[in-house]
């Protein structure tokens, strides 16, 4: 494997420093829930920014290995050099309906970025079929990546959505702003609406969401406000998502709901719920099986 490589500096070129605020991070089995009741493969980018987070050290990104290889993956590390988990150990909510959210896979992009959700410390990494690197059939139109401390229940069958399970996974995010994004950055989003997926039968939710430093964010906070100011771009979401497993022979996914994109209400509802069930997971409530809760 390739030397780990820290990426820190105030220069414009530098990739991933985190500039954060006053709360200190919590170790997860101490964690609450934070609600109440030039082509189109993937480029490693160099570029500088901060975000807010409610922890106090700065955070870097460390990667390992080569992008686009088999052992490259993105990891998040403390001001003291300690591995923390993006999943586990980056709050959700950020206060005034806003969360934090972990860019995976920035938007014009086709490599098959994801949390790995059973290594120790859920670093980034590239996605693999039959130890082969994955790549979608053709970009993704969106920032996609995941809400922390969210977690879809494998056990748990949602009443709305035909009875299906969760998959497993950390809810997913669709970030519509204008900007790309890096692998790895952290935003802030407000959630807008949400798609209910059904991936060879689980339940996958999409929430759609936008960043708070977008241009438009402010005109938009609700599902009638994307069809306003971001005409045609539900339905595309919806279309991307049903159609991109067709070239590789296997059928359409299917989607829940009425097959239409779900108010801001009800997303803040899927949030809390998977929100609930990462808590009850972290605690050993439910049984981790190969998940890591480091």
């Amino acid at each position: 494997m390739a030397a780990a490589r820290v990426i820190v500096s105030v220069s414009s070129s530098s990739f991933l420093l985190f500039k954060a605020a006053a709360t200190p991070l919590l170790r997860t089995n101490m964690l609450k829930p934070c609600f109440n009741t030039h082509n189109n493969r993937f480029v490693s980018s160099k570029r500088f920014f901060t975000c807010t987070a409610l922890y106090k050290p700065h955070f870097q990104i460390k990667e390992e290995g080569q992008p686009e290889t088999l052992d490259y993956r993105v990891f998040f590390v403390d001001n003291s050099g300690k591995k923390v988990s993006p999943w586990h150990d980056i709050p959700l909510h950020v206060g005034d309906g806003t969360f934090n959210f972990i860019v995976e896979i920035p938007k014009e992009s086709s490599a098959k970025m994801e949390v790995a959700t059973d290594e120790i410390y859920t670093p980034i990494k590239q996605d693999t079929k039959k130890g082969k690197l994955r790549y979608y059939p053709y970009n993704i139109n969106w920032n996609y990546g995941l809400l922390p401390q969210t977690w879809e229940d494998p056990s748990l069958a949602n009443n709305d959505v035909d009875g299906a399970f969760g998959d497993n996974d950390p809810v997913d995010v669709v970030e519509i702003g204008e900007s790309r994004a890096n692998v790895g950055q952290l935003m802030k989003v407000k959630p807008l609406g949400c798609l209910a997926m059904i991936d060879e039968g689980e339940l996958d939710w999409k929430i759609v969401a936008i960043s708070l430093d977008d241009p438009r964010a402010s005109r938009v906070n609700d599902v009638d406000d994307v069809e306003k100011h971001f005409p045609g771009t539900l339905m595309a979401i919806r279309d991307w998502f049903r159609d991109y497993k067709i070239p590789d022979g296997k059928p359409a996914n299917k989607f829940g709901l009425g097959n239409k994109a779900a108010n801001k209400d009800y997303a803040l509802k899927v949030i809390a719920e998977t929100n609930e069930s990462w808590s009850k997971l972290v605690k050993r409530s439910i049984p981790a099986g190969e998940l890591s809760l480091v």
